[in-house]
């Protein structure tokens, strides 16, 4: 599906940047330098995917997982970039308004429209990995940008306004710019081996702390490898380690099935034993239990 989207993406890109350049239409070529942008996105995550699936090694031992994480902090980068050259230009186009050939623009926005509609269609179909998102992302962004370009042509044939061309450009950028901060903190989140969205440290710590045998659990720790592995680690304490195996292979179902946490490491711990104090006994005393 990838190789597709990206040949779809770039082979479209060329068109608009030759018709934007012909129509003098600012919002076309935006939408172009976008689609551009797109394709380099398409073809690093597509990089990056094949990556992320090499088996670890002894250099790697999580294997390359996380580049799929750096290829889409990286395309939130482009997406930034993108967006403030866009902004740049149409403040410029603001103050010095040029003639936009409307009818053409529309038409060519039109079909813009169409390929990103299949291009999207294309990558949606996949597992939705961060990396895939962000590819995602460049798409909606083109789609955006084509149906302003589109509205824009429109507005341009019919009433002559030539001002909505660069307006449009400022509305879609600000919208793709709020898609990609968010992108952008979700990626360096997971760098720092912040607990994965959606999961609570406490409920985890909670569900395994109330398995039978469990004294309690503390240095929890989880975070994500990459898209597609979440782990885990964590000392629990017990009060005998003869059962521990099977403790071990419980936790790790729950954690698996509940929280869908594949990679569990666990170090088990002995709980405190009392003692009592050897002079109360020799005196035929009641055992007084200290800690």
């Amino acid at each position: 599906m990838m190789p597709l989207a990206l040949a779809l993406t770039l082979g479209f890109a060329a068109v608009e940047a030759v018709a934007g350049w012909w129509a003098g239409s600012l919002a076309l070529l935006g939408d172009a330098g976008h689609m551009l942008t797109d394709s380099l996105a398409l073809a690093l995550a597509a990089v990056a995917a094949w990556l992320s699936r090499r088996p670890p090694s002894p250099r790697h031992s999580f294997g390359l997982a996380r580049v799929e994480v750096l290829a889409a902090l990286l395309n939130a980068g482009f997406m930034g970039a993108l967006v403030t050259a866009l902004a740049w230009s149409a403040i410029g186009r603001l103050a010095q308004p040029r003639a936009v050939a409307g009818e053409a623009v529309t038409l060519v926005a039109a079909a813009g429209l169409a390929i990103n509609l299949l291009v999207g269609w294309l990558l949606s179909r996949g597992e939705q990995t961060l990396n895939r998102r962000a590819a995602l992302l460049h798409v909606v962004g083109d789609l955006l940008g084509s149906l302003a370009a589109m509205v824009a042509g429109v507005v341009i044939s019919l009433t002559g306004w030539t001002p909505i061309d660069p307006l449009l450009s400022l509305f879609i950028g600000a919208l793709i710019l709020a898609s990609t901060v968010g992108l952008a903190r979700e990626a360096i989140h997971t760098l720092l081996e912040g607990v994965p969205p959606g999961m609570s440290l406490e409920t985890i710590g909670l569900r395994m702390a109330a398995l039978e045998g469990v004294d309690a659990v503390h240095d929890l720790h989880v975070w994500a490898v990459g898209s597609r592995q979440v782990a885990l680690s964590a000392h629990v304490v017990v009060r005998e380690l003869s059962g521990w195996e099977t403790l071990r292979r419980a936790l790790a179902q729950a954690m698996d099935e509940e929280f869908g946490i594949g990679h569990v490491t666990l170090q088990p711990e002995l709980a405190p034993v009392t003692r009592v104090p050897v002079s109360t006994l020799s005196r035929g005393e009641p055992p007084q239990p200290r800690a």
